[in-house]
């Protein structure tokens, strides 16, 4: 790994890690010795990161040259919280640890009020029953990207199991599930697909570029001729 990218890697793990962060740790994370880790240490802090602590205390990071500061009101912070503790809630895995990066980064350049704001929000998002998927959602979400077809296997609410090739176009959740929008080969139509009913989801080498865009608006142009009829 490139010594800038290790030094990165290292802030990244410094702004979303508990602090104190004892340098055993920081080294674990990062794959270094601790010799290295301590040179990586000063590093960062000659290139103007501040960094409390000292060898056999564990660190924390005060203030990050790498973002620049930002200034949100007590309303932002908790706006903020609240629609970051909602992505966690997802059932998305990669986008819960998305948002916990995200929220580090954010906390990582506000005032230490501000900051403490971030740590003790009054809104907070609770799901004792995570959405359920059967399959790998960043396989789905990155098909859709590479606007690439999938092969699924699928059961209906009957129970009727079937294999479909859809486009992938969105990613829909709602209150209790999540879904997929999809255009359905088979069907030549917009279909929705619900995570928790599929069994199974290969790529496949064929791309439907540049459909994704025009088909979410078509979609999306149905929807708003249905409701103003």
């Amino acid at each position: 790994m490139a010594r800038s990218d290790r030094l990165l890697r290292l802030l990244q793990a410094m702004r979303v890690m508990p602090a104190p962060i004892t340098a055993q740790r920081l080294a674990e994370e990062t794959g270094v010795s601790l010799r290295s880790l301590y040179r990586d240490i000063d590093s960062l802090r000659a290139a103007g990161a501040r960094i409390e602590g000292e060898r056999g205390y564990g660190y924390r990071l005060i203030e990050d040259f790498a973002l620049p500061p930002q200034t949100l009101t007590r309303a932002e912070i908790e706006a903020l919280v609240l629609g970051l503790s909602e992505v966690r809630g997802m059932g998305d895995k990669a986008l819960a640890d998305a948002a916990r990066s995200a929220l580090a980064k954010i906390s990582a350049t506000l005032p230490d009020e501000a900051e403490q704001q971030v740590l003790h929000a009054v809104s907070l998002v609770y799901r004792p029953e995570p959405r359920t998927v059967g399959v790998d959602l960043e396989t789905l979400r990155e098909a859709a990207w590479r606007e690439r077809a999938v092969e699924i296997a699928y059961v209906d609410q009957h129970g009727a199991e079937s294999e479909r090739t859809i486009w992938p176009l969105a990613l829909v959740y709602t209150e209790r599930t999540l879904s997929v929008l999809a255009w359905c080969c088979f069907r030549q139509d917009f279909r929705i697909f619900r995570g928790d009913r599929m069994r199974a989801a290969r790529v496949t080498g064929d791309s439907f570029r540049p459909r994704r865009v025009p088909l979410l608006r078509d979609y999306l142009a149905r929807l708003e001729a249905r409701d103003s009829a």
